[in-house]
């Protein structure tokens, strides 16, 4: 047999021959091994590439070499050389109990070499010193084996391995069994096949069977297509490019159970000793649970963040439709595919009583649709209802259940559609159920779950609490405005010898009611009172002390008193509104408390009572701590009148003064109040200064006068009321006064008459003679009869005529029911039967009483003075 073989290069020297090349190497380990073996061994790796692939001697060194029957090494192997170091030149012929053997074992290794040679094996820890620079010592485990020469002497054969090599052997194997046996995760081992070569007890416990049962297995044994197919071409990836994949997500199914499975695989490549790719590792961890509470944390905040949404999104407006399409632009498509929102009829037209019926079935109207899908079918029903369409649920209609008991109903699709699922939820406020919404889900939609139904109830009923909201807003936003037109002017006010424009702008937008008022109050003579006022505070209280002072107002100038006397009687007013028992208890209370005491509860306004005579075209002032008139004469510019201030309404203690000024024709008056000149970013002074400013062309016309100042003071006004009236000055013209004087005497009467009738026919009021003169009569005859001094008769034409007679008497005349058998005391009977109005007012040397008659073609009729003086008897 050949002293050499491939592959294990021995050498018997440098010949090649020597004493060994007669020992036969039939036991000697043959080197059959593949690749590089363990990387970095040095300049010697090539040695180890001989091998037929897949020998486990790619990764254990082991080398041979062989004893002679001297005892005396005679084959050295390329690989001896390569662990030991030692070239086969030095090494054959060597002795190696001393080449090996520490000095103090030599002895016993002598034995041990004669017991071997005597046919004994032997096995053992060798120590050597490294190949390398620094004389690293190493193990060497040796297995000797007695073998015979072809002389038929005995010899031995030696088989060394690195023991560093096949301690670390054994350490990968155990830590290999360890984590692919005891792995908490399912691990395969893959072949280029892609057919499963291993597979651990992990992975059997959850797809079936043994290990061992899994050998041969692919893909889609496990995965269902087109699943399969996507991790098949992964895995071929792995293996082409030996990239590694971090935790794919695989979905799929186990044996015996319909629920679907989520798995995190890890896949790399796995190579052989020499770096060859032999398969893939598959690593997998069952993330289903994971997965599902994460899910359940995504959803929990997406609702969060949807609740969110819905409380700054819903309830922005006061109109019960557009919370309705807030709501669906929250839900929609965040929360569902499409929805809808019914409202009941009821509550929408403004019925104050609960709205629904106890079945559910009272009509409703569908006031917002949103959908996120095209070709959307219609929901809640069989027939389409389109948006602001009224109609009811029947009777035993899920819809209908919803309403009735208040709770939600999940309404299953028909198999034909594009709908999967609809959630009728009621809409409860307080206790109430308001409407209706319905979110609705199409097929491929993640079904509607519990979470779902309680997000959807959350949902509804915070918009039912923002739509009930602006039910109630509306019902006292529609009271207030009520309340709010009731206290001004209605319409246009007209007034004798003026023109009027006014304008009321209410601080509060919600419920568009304040204190500022104005009034335009006709007085006897064709005098007019213009009225401005403003009660400190806002809102609805203000608004009801604001409209006590008017009616207080409207009275007192009813009286016909002077304007100082009108503001001292409201000021009065205004001290007792604050006290349920009045001005009395007001002083009483006041009287009792200290200096300091809270006068939060005090009701202060500020007002200017103006009256303005048509016939001499002259106004009287007084003024209760209000901003000052402004008035604009022809051809000039505009100033403010300098009336004296005066102390607010409620404040009392100080008399107020008058001013009369006498107001050119065609002159502009201008009242306001402080909302219109004062604001936080600007000052009064200023706002008053561009006030007058804005007043520079009086002659256009007033509502134009009116929409210019507000347009120009926009910036100057905060969020207080704001109260403008505009009068231009339209004098009654001097043909239309007739004015005398008469003496006291009997014949006066007569000549009253005439006067009277001979101004009638010059205005053509012929209809109006013969009553005319026996009022005139009646009231000349008092005057002489219980007045004092020189009479006065004064005829006015405007809209209607009206009649004074003065004198300078102070007893006021009283109406009194004669008696059958009386002769007289039926006068101001006979005046109050035959005019339209009568009175008399106290002026600063007397009194004056009048009568007011109706012009023959205003449309009222006059009655027949014969038939009123036989209605006397």
């Amino acid at each position: 047999m050949s002293a050499e073989r491939p592959g294990d290069g021995v050498r018997s020297g440098a010949s090649g021959a020597g004493p060994g090349n007669r020992m036969g190497l039939s036991g000697a380990v043959s080197g059959d091994g593949l690749g590089a073996g363990v990387p970095g061994d040095g300049p010697g790796d090539s040695m180890w590439q001989s091998s037929p692939p897949g020998s486990i001697y790619d990764y254990i060194k082991v080398a041979s070499f062989s004893i002679g029957p001297d005892g005396l090494v005679d084959q050295w192997s390329l690989r001896a050389e390569h662990i030991f170091g030692i070239p086969a030149e030095r090494a054959v012929g060597m002795d190696p109990i001393a080449a090996f053997v520490a000095p103090d074992l030599h002895e016993h290794g002598q034995r041990k070499m004669a017991e071997i040679l005597d046919g004994r094996e032997w096995t053992g820890v060798v120590p050597f010193r490294m190949p390398d620079a620094q004389g690293t010592e190493g193990l060497a485990e040796v297995y000797v084996m007695p073998t015979t020469t072809e002389d038929g002497e005995r010899a031995a054969v030696c088989i060394v391995v690195d023991v560093r090599t096949l301690r670390s052997i054994e350490t990968d194997l155990a830590a290999s069994q360890s984590i692919f046996g005891q792995s908490p995760f399912g691990f395969l081992l893959i072949d280029t096949d892609l057919r499963v070569r291993r597979a651990n007890e992990r992975f059997a416990s959850v797809f079936g069977g043994t290990p061992d049962d899994h050998r041969g297995f692919g893909v889609h044994d496990y995965l269902q297509s087109p699943e399969a197919e996507r991790v098949s071409a992964t895995l071929r990836r792995v293996l082409e490019t030996g990239e590694s994949i971090t935790d794919m997500s695989v979905t799929g199914f186990v044996p015996g159970f319909d629920e679907r499975r989520h798995w995190s695989i890890n896949l790399y490549r796995v190579h052989s000793g020499s770096g060859r790719p032999i398969g893939v590792a598959w690593l997998s961890t069952d993330v289903t649970a994971r997965r599902a509470a994460a899910r359940d944390a995504a959803a929990a905040r997406r609702n969060l963040a949807l609740l969110n949404e819905a409380g700054a999104r819903i309830g922005n407006s006061l109109d019960l439709e557009t919370t309705a399409r807030e709501l669906l632009d929250v839900v929609v498509p965040g929360f569902c595919d499409l929805a809808t929102v019914d409202l009941y009829q009821g509550l929408l037209v403004g019925d104050e009583t609960p709205p629904g019926l106890a079945d559910g079935s009272a009509e409703l109207r569908r006031v917002a649709f949103a959908s996120a899908v095209s070709d959307t079918p219609n929901v809640g029903g069989p027939a389409p209802v389109d948006v602001g369409a009224v109609h009811h649920y029947p009777f035993n209609s899920p819809c209908a259940d919803a309403l009735r008991m208040a709770r939600p109903q999940l309404i299953p699709a028909e198999d034909s559609g594009l709908i999967q699922s609809t959630l009728a939820v009621p809409m409860v406020a307080h206790d109430t159920v308001v409407g209706l919404v319905q979110f609705s889900r199409t097929k491929g939609s993640e079904p509607f779950g519990e979470r779902d139904r309680a997000l959807a109830m959350e949902l509804a009923s915070r918009a039912a609490v923002c739509i009930d909201n602006a039910r109630l807003y509306r019902r006292e936003h529609e009271r207030a405005l009520i309340l709010q037109r009731s206290l001004l002017p209605p319409g246009d006010p007209e007034a004798s010898g003026l023109d009027i424009a006014c304008r009321y702008l209410p601080g509060n937008a919600a419920t568009e009611v304040g204190g500022d008022w104005f009034d335009v109050i006709e007085l006897p003579g064709h005098r007019t009172a213009l009225v401005v006022g403003d009660v400190m505070g806002r809102g609805l209280r203000a608004a009801v002390a604001m409209g006590e002072l008017r009616t207080a107002v409207r009275t007192l100038a009813l009286l016909d008193l002077e304007p100082a006397e009108v503001l001292s009687a409201l000021d009065e007013i205004a001290r007792g509104l604050g006290t349920p028992g009045g001005i009395q208890q007001a002083s009483r209370t006041a009287a009792r408390q200290p200096r300091d005491a809270d006068l939060s509860e005090v009701y202060l306004a500020t007002c200017v009572y103006a009256v303005y005579d048509s016939v001499t075209r002259r106004i009287t002032f007084a003024n209760a701590g209000h901003l000052p008139p402004v008035l604009v004469e022809p051809g000039e510019s505009a100033l403010m009148l300098d009336v004296p201030p005066g102390m607010p309404l409620g404040v009392g203690g100080e008399p107020f003064e008058e001013v009369e000024v006498e107001l050119p024709e065609g002159a502009l008056l201008a009242l306001y109040t402080d909302g219109l000149v004062e604001s936080r970013d600007h000052p009064l002074d200023e706002g008053l200064q561009a006030f007058v400013g804005a007043l520079t062309d009086p002659s256009r016309p007033l509502e134009d006068v009116c929409d210019h100042v507000l347009n120009t003071l926009d910036t100057h006004h905060g969020e207080d009321d704001i109260a403008l009236l505009m009068a231009r000055v339209q004098g009654l013209p001097e043909d239309s006064v007739g004015d005398w004087t008469l003496p006291r005497e009997p014949r006066s009467v007569g000549r009253a008459r005439e006067y009277a009738r001979t101004q009638l026919q010059s205005w053509d009021l012929e209809p109006l003679v013969d009553t005319t003169e026996l009022l005139v009569s009646e009231l000349v005859t008092n005057a002489l009869r219980y007045g004092e001094g020189e009479i006065r008769l004064r005829l006015l034409l405007d809209r209607t005529l009206v009649c004074e007679v003065w004198d300078a008497g102070l007893v006021q005349p009283r109406r009194r029911r004669a008696r059958d058998t009386d002769e007289g005391g039926r006068g101001l009977q006979l005046v109050g039967l035959l005019s339209a109005a009568w009175g008399s007012r106290r002026t600063p040397r007397g009194k004056t009483v009048w009568f007011e008659l109706p012009l023959p073609d205003g449309g009222s009729s006059l009655a027949d003075p014969a038939e009123a003086l036989l209605s006397l008897f």
